[in-house]
């Protein structure tokens, strides 16, 4: 009697660099929840090697990819088929491969405002937000978090023409504008900051606004990692109300490309305290 093989279907997360992501774990996690068969591999691929590698992926079998920092932005020009959402952020970090075409999608936003409505409680209707950074990351949550109806978002970046750029895609949806780092407006105090720089995963610290928080301020760092990021540590040394990295936006956005993948909506809640995330 022949055992029965049992076969899997190919993931994978994409980014550079690529070993402190912890999307493979919860995706393991995701499919012993919901009885899929599938792997899901780490997969550091460098800029000038990103169409290759994608294309070799969907050649081999591959069903789908994760993609991350700093391939949001160039990865969206290799999609046959873009979502809106991801088409309204310029930017994806889903694809899927299905009959010989690559469909993009971005899950960011939906999964930061999980995390941040849902597992967190914030009520983001009438909020000052200051958003840190202008990349793929920030273009994939501006959309979302406009629908919330803030009072104001405000991007501050190094270089002010990129935050510009995204200021001028999402200007048509609401109160939106643009400033340099050293250049952010502190008269009226921020209910939320969001750190969408990549300094964390790099162990830089940029110059973060020390005035743009107070309080009553909830700061939350798109980043995350083992030990406090260099903006969680910071945020908490001025003072902030409360200091939170990326873990549940991670988990929230792998369950809205999980539910693309495979057609099923994995349970949040016992992965994240499965992992022992704390907020």
């Amino acid at each position: 009697m022949h055992e029965k093989t049992i076969t899997f279907d190919r993931y994978g997360v994409m980014g550079y660099p690529i070993s402190h992501s912890r999307s493979p774990v919860i995706h393991r996690l995701f499919a012993l929840q919901t009885g899929q068969n599938i792997q899901y591999e780490l997969l550091q691929v460098s800029a000038d090697k990103l169409e290759t590698a994608v294309r070799q992926f969907q050649r081999t079998g591959g069903k789908g990819l994760n993609v991350t920092v700093p391939h949001k932005r160039a990865v969206a020009k290799l999609a046959d088929h873009i979502s809106e959402r991801a088409r309204t952020a310029g930017a994806v970090n889903t694809l899927s491969f299905i009959e010989g075409e690559i469909h993009g999608d971005n899950t960011d936003g939906i999964g930061l405002l999980r995390d941040l409505v849902v597992n967190l409680g914030l009520n983001l209707d009438g909020a000052n937000i200051l958003i840190l950074g202008a990349g793929g990351a920030t273009s994939g949550i501006v959309g979302p978090l406009l629908e919330m109806e803030p009072a104001m978002i405000r991007i501050a970046n190094r270089t002010l023409d990129r935050a510009e750029e995204i200021v001028s895609r999402f200007k048509h949806l609401g109160p939106v504008s643009a400033c340099h780092f050293n250049a952010v407006p502190v008269s009226t105090p921020y209910d939320l900051v969001i750190n969408a720089t990549s300094a964390g995963v790099k162990g830089e610290a940029p110059p973060y606004p020390a005035a743009a928080i107070n309080e009553t301020t909830f700061c939350y760092d798109l980043s995350y990692g083992l030990t406090p990021t260099p903006f969680s540590v910071w945020a908490r040394e001025h003072g902030a109300a409360k200091s939170v990295m990326g873990w549940g936006m991670l988990v929230e956005q792998a369950a809205e490309s999980f539910h693309i993948w495979r057609h099923v909506m994995p349970d949040t809640a016992p992965v994240l305290k499965q992992m022992s995330i704390s907020a």
